[in-house]
């Protein structure tokens, strides 16, 4: 596939994996602060930015693949992660190899599937049962906000990614990992990434008061700094 990237800067290898439904320009401050230090590789997934459209349903699986060929293609080998949100799944599915990454510093990190409640059970079975007599209706009526502003072949990839808990993936990783989560985030709450921090051997936690889902962009002042101190 056809590689949308920006590349920016001198020395080692700092690959940026992005978040759902955002693009590689979604870590501007981070691309301008670390290409002062790292040679920066901001990469858009298929199906989002530049990058191509998806031509069938893909898993995280299926993304951690493209990303090792993506690096491979462009000469990367062993360089450190920075990623947000789904691209911290990403990035955990790669480092549960062992392969590309020397150290990672995941944001928001997405991946650990909370309980499932029995308010949830029963939406998801009036969804199923909707669907069967309406499916348009169900695909328009149901599912978060941003499950609904997408085309078929992402909806299936959604439901496939959002579905799979990677708490397993990461207990095997043995790389340096450093968790940067808001204190305030809703999307992926300080409590995920306290379960990835105690499944990540020799990991590092790091809490942003005041911020949300997006603390990379909301200080980046504070992020790139706890950032930069573990990655140098």
């Amino acid at each position: 596939m056809r590689l949308a990237y920006l590349r920016k800067g001198e020395g080692q290898d700092l690959v940026l994996l992005h978040g759902y439904l955002a693009s590689k320009e979604s870590f501007f401050p981070q691309i301008e602060y670390f290409s002062r230090f790292f040679c920066v590789t901001a990469l858009d997934f298929p199906g989002f930015g530049a990058a191509e459209a998806l031509t069938a349903p893909w898993s995280v699986a299926d993304y951690a693949d493209w990303t090792l060929c993506a690096l491979a293609s462009l000469g990367i080998d062993r360089a450190h992660v920075m990623a947000h949100s789904f691209g911290g799944r990403v990035a955990i599915k790669c480092l549960a190899r062992g392969e590309a990454f020397e150290r990672a510093v995941l944001a928001g990190c997405a991946g650990i599937v909370p309980p499932r409640t029995m308010r949830y059970r029963m939406r998801v079975g009036l969804y199923r049962l909707v669907k069967r007599i309406a499916p348009r209706y169900a695909e328009g009526h149901f599912g978060s906000a941003e499950y609904r502003t997408l085309p078929p072949v992402m909806r299936e990839s959604y439901k496939k990614i959002v579905n799979e808990d990677l708490r397993e993936e990461a207990a095997s990783i043995d790389r340096p990992v450093l968790f940067i989560n808001g204190d305030r985030d809703i999307q992926t709450p300080l409590s995920s990434a306290e379960i990835y921090h105690s499944r990540v051997k020799g990991s590092r936690l790091f809490v942003m008061e005041g911020c949300g889902h997006f603390a990379h962009l909301e200080d980046p002042l504070a992020f790139n700094a706890a950032a930069e101190e573990f990655l140098r």
